[in-house]
């Protein structure tokens, strides 16, 4: 029974910054799935799990020596009545014997340098909590970059201080930039880094990285992003750099090249300072049972073949849609890099050899079209500074980049020939819903 006449008011009792938090909108909030399209918008690994799987789904249980039984690729469903191991030893283990390749220090990373959370989400969340005041501590971040930070931020009432890539030198950090802001703000706590960069795909220089960890005075956290690093050349995840620099945190997920995103795993590798830190605010069970098993059979050796195998795939996929993709009248330059299983394109106004331009409607329009009458689902990402009339898009399998490049091909023929006066307005809002999006 509601009670009449009560006290409690919703406005005045949750916290500003939650009541005015725009919320999480995931990519299939756009376009729900039914099991038909083709979804090349939330950078998922279209070739499937990284794990060796039999023809009926099932892991197999024979190891990489082929004559023993992986423990591992059991999810010990009678133990579910007990909580999962809350330390994650074995885990963060596995995860140090991928990491320790010495491309960049001879020290090797141990368990003591992990933080293992839900997603590298619980991992942004955890440092912002861990180092920033509320309401009173600010983050800097590098657009155009992963949304999730700036949510993250809101929800945990911190400021965002926005120093942009350079859009005109294929969006590289600007490491000099950056410093002078630190320099003029000590309140900045955190620094955050996503290399390679989603929207942008470009890998961030080494020594770029290194110039904001020797900036002389400031004291704070630089963090950088590697959800997609395993798409990048071999050697460029820094994660065992954080043997050398006190305040240096690499964020990592099973998520892409691992082709796990429903277990929702990710790591922070950082010194054992801030990896105590961060292990002792989490909640106590915070990886679940079956995820800590799929995820220790994942970095098995017989599992890491399959992942390698899944990634050649997605970059000779990749490769194809570099060469492919500029061939349809109407897709202009890529923009950024071209180091993960994602590339960002430009759609045009008209046609590249009648001097085309970046063109947000066109681009809402082949966005709109492709999911709406091809069912092939890509990402608005236009209104990100830099990213005029931009696409992003996920690499697929053979057949999926096939139907990709045939629909793109028809909707841009369609629209240059049906073009007409649009309503700017209704065009500007649903640009602004659609480059919400944040995965």
């Amino acid at each position: 029974m509601t009670r009449s006449g009560s006290p409690f008011d919703l406005s005045t009792c949750a916290r500003p910054n939650i009541l005015s938090l725009e919320p999480y909108r995931c990519a299939r909030d756009d376009y729900k799935d039914d099991g038909s399209n083709v979804l090349l918008d939330a950078n998922e690994n279209a070739f499937g799990p990284g794990l060796d799987l039999n023809g009926h789904g099932k892991l197999s249980k024979v190891a990489a020596s082929g004559n023993a039984i992986d423990k591992a690729a059991d999810v010990d469903l009678l133990g579910l009545n007990r909580y999962p191991d809350p330390h994650q030893i074995e885990l963060k283990q596995l995860l140090c014997n991928l990491r320790n390749t010495h491309h960049h220090t001879p020290k090797k990373l141990q368990p003591e340098n992990l933080f293992v959370g839900v997603g590298s989400d619980e991992a942004i969340d955890a440092l912002l909590r861990c180092f920033g005041a509320p309401g009173r501590d600010k983050m800097l971040t590098c657009p155009p970059t992963y949304g999730m930070y700036a949510v993250s931020a809101q929800v945990n009432d911190i400021e965002v201080v926005k120093v942009p890539l350079d859009a005109t030198k294929s969006f590289k950090l600007r490491p000099a930039a950056i410093n002078e802001t630190l320099s003029s703000d000590p309140l900045i706590k955190i620094v955050y880094i996503c290399s390679p960069g989603n929207p942008t795909a470009n890998l961030i220089a080494k020594s770029d990285v290194q110039q904001v960890l020797e900036h002389p005075t400031w004291n704070g956290v630089v963090v950088l992003d590697e959800a997609y690093i395993d798409f990048a050349p071999e050697g460029s995840s820094l994660a065992e750099w954080v043997c050398e620099w006190p305040n240096l945190v690499v964020m990592q997920t099973l998520s892409k090249a691992f082709g796990l995103a429903g277990i929702r795993l990710g790591a922070a590798f950082t010194s054992p300072p801030i990896a105590s830190l961060l292990n002792n605010l989490k909640a106590p069970y915070n990886i679940s049972s079956p995820t800590s098993a799929l995820a220790c059979a994942a970095l098995q050796p017989k599992n890491l073949s399959v992942m390698k195998s899944n990634r050649e795939n997605i970059l000779k996929q990749r490769d194809r849609m570099i060469h492919e993709l500029p061939k349809i009248p109407g897709v202009g330059r890529f923009l950024g890099g071209v180091d993960s299983n994602f590339l960002l394109a430009e759609i045009l106004n008209k046609p590249r050899s009648q001097g085309g331009k970046p063109c947000n409607e066109n681009a809402m329009a082949v966005y709109q079209r492709l999911a709406e009458t091809k069912r092939v689902v890509v990402r608005f990402r236009g209104k990100e500074a830099g990213c005029l009339g931009s696409l992003r898009i996920t690499v697929g399998t053979e057949a999926e980049v096939d139907k990709l490049l045939e629909e793109t091909r028809a909707v841009l023929t369609d629209i240059y020939k049906s073009k007409s006066g649009a309503n700017t307005d209704s065009t500007d809002m649903k640009e602004r819903e659609a480059n919400d999006v944040i995965a």
